[in-house]
């Protein structure tokens, strides 16, 4: 191959420090690893990529390559002090430079720092000769000068087919992909290198997964008008590894990738309780309400008053002075305002204060995933007490979506790690069988759970609340009447009839007011009697 080269020299003792400490490494030691800095995918590789040696990215276009192999040289240059190299065959540097600084990533300063050094190797088919002298010694020697000009501990080649475009003879191929692979080992260099993927193979040449330590797969696909990128650890010489497909996000603050939830459940159990604004459902709770920073499911059927009541929730919070970020995916921000204050609960006033905020988006905007990044940033960037999601059956435009429950499970864990209450409500049937069909498979990850309903009864439909289950407390088992009015929220007492039935809507109220009319009777009666 005919390239400019530049005179250069071996890395230093440095790497071959690296290369030591790798291969004395014993058998009962773990594989040292460099952390990527890429959110949930050191989580997936347990600690990092292998230090000291070649890592393989692969996939079709537009899956996000280029970005993860940027990404990777970045975050080691600025967050673990170890410089990299960036040497692409396809790209300019600047057209690099530009692409990133989607990410938020300002590589030109990083250059002028010395802390990055970018090198763009212009590989045309007539330069290549198919000789027997045939070798990448050019390539490895501007390679060497650039690890040497910054110090680098890490390299990105982004990618090997632009390098071996013009290169029919496999056997020379195959040849010099195992030495460019024992070139970086040797050298101590936790190396990212991009590969498309092949037709029929894992790799266009079907070589290098052999060749590397670790291996990425990135895929790119859509479903039912919904694109969605995933990443699989194929392979991890040495590692325990996350072996599933796991969703991952391109955004403005780099790239995330969303494994189905922590490893460990090791979030705090506050015993703080925390009050809903309900003083009846407070009492039916123990008589103090919920626990902070627990998970709280509120289903029922339409018209229930899920989201009233996830309101009143949330407006009590602001009341005491907490902050409250509200999902809503089916009302806008003023319709959402408005509809409250109907019922005694003024949103606006809270949102001019700043201590509510309403996000109001179409649940089909984006996909699941995406629809947890955003969760995700706007939790970090307003720091809410309480969060509500109004509703999580209108996520997905399926019921049987096997992704939701994924997702939901991701959501709970990072509020229960970042210390906050959450909100779900959920749309259900009113009777049994639906009930039991349509809560997502996720009322077993919620602390409490209350279900909403609908009783038709002499032509009047009143609403019932119960709680299905409240963990850690003693709570009613009662089912109770609630009404709206524009007082608010409020559950009546139990009224019976002579069979002991509950009574509910206007024949409860007529009970009471009988039994109110028969109380101011029986005193009138005894205050004759005293005066008699």
């Amino acid at each position: 191959m005919k390239q400019n080269t530049k005179k250069g020299v071996r890395s230093g003792a440095n790497g071959n420090a690296a290369v030591a400490s790798v291969l004395d490494a014993s058998p009962g030691e773990p594989v040292p690893k460099a952390p990527s800095g890429i959110d949930g995918l050191d989580e997936i590789t347990a600690g990092g990529l292998p230090r000291g040696r070649p890592s393989l990215v692969i996939g079709g276009p537009g899956c996000g390559k280029t970005m993860l192999a940027a990404e990777f040289i970045v975050q080691g240059a600025t967050r673990y002090g170890e410089p990299g190299v960036f040497m692409m065959f396809e790209e300019t540097a600047d057209e690099l430079v530009a692409n990133v600084r989607s990410l938020g990533f300002d590589l030109d300063g990083l250059v002028r720092d010395g802390r990055v050094a970018i090198d763009y190797v212009r590989v045309e088919r007539a330069e290549i000769e198919e000789t027997g002298q045939y070798d990448l010694e050019g390539l490895f020697i501007r390679l060497a000068h650039a690890v040497e000009s910054v110090g680098a501990k890490r390299v990105a080649l982004d990618t090997l087919e632009a390098l071996f475009s013009g290169l029919s003879d496999h056997a020379v191929l195959r040849a010099e992909l195992r030495r460019l692979f024992r070139w970086l080992k040797d050298r101590g260099l936790t190396a990212m290198i991009t590969a498309e993927r092949g037709a029929e193979t894992l790799t266009r040449y079907g070589l290098e997964e052999y060749v590397a330590d670790c291996v990425i797969l990135l895929d790119h696909r859509v479903v039912d008008q919904v694109s969605t990128r995933r990443l699989r650890i194929v392979k991890y010489r040495g590692s325990p590894h996350g072996t599933n497909e796991y969703p991952f996000l391109i955004g403005v603050n780099g790239i995330l990738v969303l494994p189905i939830t922590s490893l460990r459940l090791d979030h705090g159990a506050p015993v703080e309780r925390l009050e809903s604004g309900v003083r009846e459902l407070d009492a039916m709770l123990g008589g103090k309400g919920f626990f902070r920073n627990s998970a709280i499911l509120v289903s029922g059927a339409p018209g229930t008053g899920k989201s009233s009541l996830a309101a009143r929730i949330a407006e009590a919070a602001c009341q005491r002075g907490e902050r409250v970020l509200f999902l809503s995916y089916e009302e806008s921000a003023s319709q959402l305002a408005r509809n409250m204050r109907s019922i005694g609960i003024d949103l606006e006033r809270w949102t001019k204060k700043g201590m509510l905020e309403i996000l109001a988006s179409r649940p089909t905007l984006q996909g699941l995933e995406q629809h947890l990044v955003l969760m995700f940033d706007a939790v970090r960037a307003f720091r809410p007490s309480i969060v509500v999601v109004d509703p999580i059956s209108n996520l997905t435009l399926h019921s049987e979506d096997a992704g939701l429950k994924p997702m939901l499970m991701r959501l709970i864990d990072f509020l229960k790690q970042s210390h906050v209450t959450a909100v779900y409500t959920n749309l259900v049937g009113d009777d049994e069988t639906s009930i039991a069909e349509t809560q997502l498979g996720v009322s077993s990850l919620m602390d409490s759970w209350l279900l909403l309903s609908n009783i038709a009864a002499e032509g009047e439909r009143t609403r019932a609340l119960q709680i299905v289950k409240s963990r850690g407390m003693p709570h009613s088992n009662l089912v109770r009447e609630f009404v709206f009015s524009d007082r608010g929220l409020e559950i009546v007492d139990v009224v019976l009839d002579e069979a002991r039935r509950p009574l509910t809507g206007r024949r409860r109220a007529g009970a009471q007011a009988d039994a109110g009319n028969g109380r101011r009777a029986r005193g009138s009666a005894a205050v004759a009697r005293r005066k008699a």
